[in-house]
């Protein structure tokens, strides 16, 4: 039988939800013991897909076939009984339980009805020392890092048994190192005969891990295609559908007087330790100031303590001339100051509300969304509709939750809401944090407008690319303190690099001129 050497064919697959057609006729064909990737922009209908393939959705039409055999997946028991698996995007673990726990939960295994913890500890430690994942199942969730609680997400599902993993946008919340470990996770998954799909849209991780990609653009699949004969701009233009700048044009800074000024500041994070350190800068008018780091070295609680969201120990900041030191959030706004704060879920969006509604939090009190205290809704909804229009914001209609946007389309709302506002300074955490490259882009643009409008903009990021691609200086952090002020034209990724791991300026410098000197000896004998 020909198709036996696919473990997954799922064919014409059309998901209807009323009128709209989050997939239309998609075809997917993965291969025993390959990690085939499904690339497509924000909203295309991936995790649809996926969440068709894991039970949690059913088809509208279309067969899904598992080595060659039709089934119909009603539910995730019957997915966990095929050995599908999945990894989700925002994890669901139980925090004050421990890993072990969260492991087993609801695959319990029993000895005369009560839980036998011997057998699940032995089966835990079994599944982890095979594939290499050194965890410590009785540490409790809340205390791991975001990698470690990823893993145990992968161990669930390998303990239940899974052949085939599904990772939703896997390296999204990872560090450059966790991206590498995880990297190498997968293939040894494969090594062992798992098959894997990965939903993404970071061309460089697909190049670096998948065998094969099939690209879905606004619900429909356009191509399957073996990633070693394509490059990434071939797979960016098919996901977007026409040819995409990965590096933003913009003109030289011309910046005035400083709209946020920084000194000595001093802020605890959760645990009553020193978060931030004696820290001092400033942002000027029509400059874009990027904030480079690995995750936990202070840059949550900085920008939290600027935008009123965090107490100040001591030290200062000023917006645009005024002392706002542990002001209120909203005093924070009022002094034409915009927050896109780095968790778009908790801080940025109440999800059971509409999007529109969403679109006005910050506005809502002020005509022409209300009139003498009361909400005008004819007016936010419109208001809503204009800038869904402007910020290619994909969603059905203005009148649903926000929860139901995908991740890069919640964003793209946030940006709107909070540039529509017109501020004169723009603070953003991680602006594309899950975003395909044509959204990137998009927001690049937005941004880079607002500096070239005399606006000042700070913008903490952990994508390197990103702060390259789009700063006028870069000030990087370790520790709390800012290591090094640098300017995007002289330095590269290696130098950024060494200051977040901390070395000082100088000796980064020293480092890497030693490092080309020898390389250019090398090349010379």
């Amino acid at each position: 039988m020909e198709e036996s050497h696919y473990v997954i064919e799922m064919e014409n697959i059309t998901k209807a939800f009323g009128t709209f057609k989050a997939n239309d006729n998609v075809n997917l064909k993965v291969k025993k013991g390959e990690i085939h990737a499904l690339l497509g922009e924000n909203g295309a209908g991936k995790s649809t897909l996926m969440n068709i393939l894991s039970g949690l959705l059913e088809p509208t039409s279309g067969t899904i076939r598992i080595h060659g055999k039709e089934v119909d997946i009603a539910n995730p028991t019957i997915a966990n009984k095929l050995g599908i698996g999945m990894v989700h995007q925002h994890f669901m673990l139980i925090d004050n339980f421990t890993i072990a726990e969260n492991i087993i939960l609801g695959s319990e295994p029993t000895n005369a009805g009560v839980i036998d913890r011997k057998k699940a500890l032995k089966e835990i430690t079994a599944v982890s020392d095979r594939y290499g994942f050194k965890i410590d199942p009785s540490a409790l969730i809340s205390n791991i890092s975001v990698g470690m609680q990823q893993r145990v997400e992968i161990i669930k599902t390998l303990y239940r048994g899974a052949d085939l993993l599904i990772f939703d946008e896997p390296t999204a919340v990872l560090t450059p190192q966790e991206i590498e470990e995880l990297i190498e996770i997968m293939h040894g998954l494969v090594a062992e005969g798992k098959s894997i799909i990965v939903i993404t849209h970071k061309l460089d991780e697909i190049k670096a891990v998948a065998d094969r990609c099939t690209v879905i653009r606004r619900g429909k699949s356009i191509d399957t295609v073996n990633v070693a004969d394509v490059s990434p701009q071939e797979l960016a233009d098919l996901m977007v559908g026409r040819s995409v700048s990965f590096k933003t044009p913009k003109g030289p800074a011309a910046p005035t007087h400083p709209v946020l000024k920084i000194k000595d500041l001093v802020v605890k994070e959760n645990r009553g330790l020193d978060a931030v350190k004696d820290l001092t800068l400033e942002v000027r008018a029509g400059e874009i100031v990027g904030v480079a780091g690995i995750d936990g070295n202070g840059q949550s609680e900085l920008l939290q303590a600027i935008t009123g969201m965090r107490k100040v120990e001591s030290g200062t900041v000023e917006i645009n001339g005024k002392d706002a030191t542990n002001n209120r959030p909203r005093e924070i706004t009022e002094n034409s100051t915009a927050h896109v704060p780095e968790d778009r879920q908790k801080y940025g969006l109440v999800l059971p509300m509409t999007v529109s509604e969403n679109l006005a939090i910050q506005t809502y009190y002020k005509a022409p969304l209300s009139k003498s205290g009361f909400l005008n809704y004819k007016s936010i909804n419109q208001h809503a509709r204009e800038l869904i229009e402007e910020f290619d914001v994909r969603t059905s209609s203005e009148l649903v939750p926000a929860s139901a946007l995908s991740g890069g389309n919640q964003q793209k709302a946030i940006i709107a809401r909070e540039i529509d506002r017109d501020p004169d300074l723009l603070i953003v955490a991680q602006p594309t944090r899950g975003l395909d490259v044509g959204a990137i882009e998009y927001i690049h643009k937005r941004l880079i407008e607002q500096r070239d409008r005399g606006k000042g903009v700070l913008c903490v990021s952990f994508e390197l690319d990103e702060i390259l691609n789009i700063s006028d200086r870069i000030a990087v952090m370790f520790d709390g303190r800012i290591v090094g002020i640098v300017d995007p034209q002289e330095t590269n990724e290696q130098e950024l690099g060494l200051l977040m791991a901390g070395v000082p300026l100088a000796e980064a410098r020293q480092e890497l001129s030693q490092t080309v000197a020898q390389e250019g000896a090398g090349v010379d004998e």
